[in-house]
């Protein structure tokens, strides 16, 4: 078992309806490399999955995002769905956690329309990224790069379009999330 994350502590934000793969493979990848992560969420006990068509599983909530502050994480995990975001960015209290992250210059890794809420904290501007095609037009009015790529790493954000890309989103977020911090 590989130890590139031993001691990292990643932040995992999402609200009801997140896809379930997005934040299962991911949430396993980061595990298998050492990291400690912590759900957080707004919802006080436990968050709903979407799968594919329909409602997944229920995720125990480990932090109450009103108890989360972003300092105590070495990095941010956005798994995507449609529902999860669009809750997410509407959220001033999520938005400037989210925001935290991208002030500190710590790792953020979005998926699928994760994107979403990096856009709300207005910190997109010149950054190349990737996100579920629907969203291009959306990054691309912030400021963003968008290219039609499985994985996109720019000033240490992460980003990919869609459950396929997970493999090599995964390989990517572990590759920054061990490098720490970076100028943004």
């Amino acid at each position: 078992m590989a130890a590139e994350l031993a001691g990292k502590k990643i932040a995992i934000l999402v609200d009801n309806g997140f896809e379930q793969v997005e934040l299962t493979e991911p949430q396993k990848a980061l595990k298998e490399a050492g990291a400690e992560t912590h759900l957080i969420s707004p919802q006080k006990d436990e968050v709903k999955a979407w799968e594919h068509t329909d409602w997944g599983k229920s995720y125990k909530v480990d932090i109450h995002l009103s108890e989360a502050k972003a300092e105590q994480y070495d990095g941010l995990l956005l798994p995507g769905g449609v529902m999860n975001p669009d809750h997410l960015r509407g959220n001033k209290e999520a938005v400037a956690f989210v925001d935290a992250f991208m002030v500190s210059g710590k790792p953020v890794a979005a998926i699928c329309h994760g994107p979403w809420t990096l856009i709300e904290t207005g910190k997109v501007k010149g950054l190349t990224m990737t996100s579920y095609p629907t969203l291009k037009t959306d990054l691309i009015n912030a400021g963003a790069d968008w290219v039609d790529e499985e994985v996109v790493v720019d000033k240490g954000i992460v980003t990919s379009r869609n459950p396929d890309d997970i493999p090599a989103f995964n390989k990517k977020i572990i590759e920054e999330f061990a490098e720490g911090k970076h100028e943004r």
